[in-house]
């Protein structure tokens, strides 16, 4: 890790901070469901008040529509109503422009925000306009103002430069604290800095975090080192497999994807989710491993059902059956008791242990206990490095009470898979390095 962080600034005291935070949490009904990202960004918050700062407090907040700009998005879902005629653009767009701004607020975030800090958080109702603008001047030292969401802005996506000076207005010292879009190159992400509106640019607690345990724990395992895959789609996690066979000792492979594997190896998968196109890609990384001495492990029996359940958490029958025979006209929505020993035996005997993407559906809790034992096997892993790479998978640890068991749960989902996968993350690029 040799990016500067918040603890290398010098003088604070009556400067202006922007902090890139992700609030981007779970919201029903107005109410914050789960506040850990409220609470993980503190500690850099708390420092930039403690040392004097005047500090502005930025997010975005899903995956809103940009509805205050001409190039109005649709997502898949409402293209696909379109599409079948059941409504049109112009009638989404309506609703949006009426519905978005209230369900995507950070006012509920500003309103924790300030009973977390003594009463020192002021929420600005816009991001560059007059509100913001008003706010932001009348900041004091060891106060902080919350914009709004980023993404009301189609400018944020698009990285548009006079946006970016607007923002940087709000900045003599930049601090990401986002590690969740450190991935992304967005204006407030990257942009800000790339395009040189801010000289002194540096990462905040939870980004050093984050750098520290997973990054050095990728380049530097205590071996035997375990990788553990899940999720869906092989073709979420293409360089990440290849990468993970180049460090790890054991790759084991799990969920939806194991049943690509599985085909091609030539067995029966039923109606399981299978990506055909990415046969030979499996085929290839199968001979990967194998030619370097690597273990690649996949499930050795596995939960099938007649059909995937609707609503999701709806009860089902199952079986479990050897993965080498599932019947034709079954799937595989978990894996079996046998594999869960299996992979917990192996987690048991590994000194370095990263962990993203559930073994099953385990919204059902019917078709859970595959992702439920792997969360298991880290918490009661003695003497190694156990890191769960965000998304499902740290909530699956988070919901089962395993959190404080585990030695680093990352806050990005997306951003630790590239992080897997070897790639540069934008937003950590741009910030300054230490000398």
């Amino acid at each position: 890790m040799n990016k500067l962080t918040v603890k290398d600034l010098k003088d604070l005291k009556g400067k202006h901070v922007l902090v890139r935070c992700d609030f981007n949490v779970p919201m029903k009904d107005g109410k914050i469901t789960d506040e850990n990202r409220i609470i993980g960004a503190l500690p850099t918050i708390k420092y930039l008040l403690d040392a004097g700062a005047k500090v502005t407090l930025c997010s975005h907040m899903g995956k809103p529509h940009s509805i205050f700009s001409d190039e109005v998005k649709l997502n898949k879902k409402d293209k696909a109503k379109v599409e079948k005629g059941e409504t049109t653009a112009e009638a989404i767009i309506e609703k949006a422009l009426k519905d978005e701004p209230k369900k995507l607020t950070l006012a509920p975030v500003a309103a924790r925000l300030n009973e977390l800090l003594g009463g020192k958080v002021t929420f600005a109702s816009d991001v560059v306009g007059p509100d913001a603008q008003a706010k932001v001047a009348a900041c004091k030292e060891g106060e902080a103002v919350l914009l709004e969401n980023l993404r009301f802005h189609w400018e944020e996506e698009k990285k548009d430069l006079e946006f970016c000076k607007k923002l940087a207005k709000y900045a003599d010292v930049y601090v990401n604290d986002a590690f969740g879009t450190a991935h992304r190159s967005h204006a407030s992400t990257a942009a800000i800095v790339e395009y040189g509106l801010v000289k002194t640019a540096v990462c905040g607690f939870l980004i050093e975090k984050e750098l520290t345990v997973m990054a050095d724990s990728l380049d530097h395992p205590v071996h035997p080192f375990v990788a553990i895959l899940g999720g869906a789609k092989v073709a979420d996690k293409l360089g990440v497999i290849s990468n993970l066979l180049e460090k790890c000792d054991t790759l084991i492979i799990g969920g939806g994807m194991a049943y690509t594997f599985l085909k091609a190896q030539g067995y029966e998968v039923g109606t399981s989710l299978v990506d055909d196109e990415k046969l030979d890609y499996c085929k290839e990384m199968i001979a990967k491993a194998k030619a370097a001495g690597k273990e690649l492990l996949l499930p050795v029996d596995t939960v099938v059902t007649a059909a995937f359940p609707d609503p999701i958490d709806a009860p089902i029958e199952t079986k479990t059956v050897s993965s080498h025979e599932i019947p034709a006209d079954m799937m595989g929505l978990d894996i079996g008791e046998k594999t869960r020993e299996l992979f917990a035996e192996k987690v048991k005997s590994a000194k370095t242990v990263i962990w993203n993407g559930p073994m099953g559906v385990f919204e059902n809790p019917i078709l859970a206990a595959g992702t439920n034992a792997v969360a298991q096997a880290l918490a009661d892993a003695k003497g190694a490095t156990t890191i769960v790479g965000g998304g499902d998978s740290a909530a699956a640890c988070t919901q089962l009470g395993y959190a404080d068991k585990i030695t680093h749960i990352s806050t990005g989902g997306g951003a630790s898979l590239e992080l897997f996968e070897g790639k540069v993350l934008p937003g950590i690029a741009c910030l300054n390095e230490k000398e």
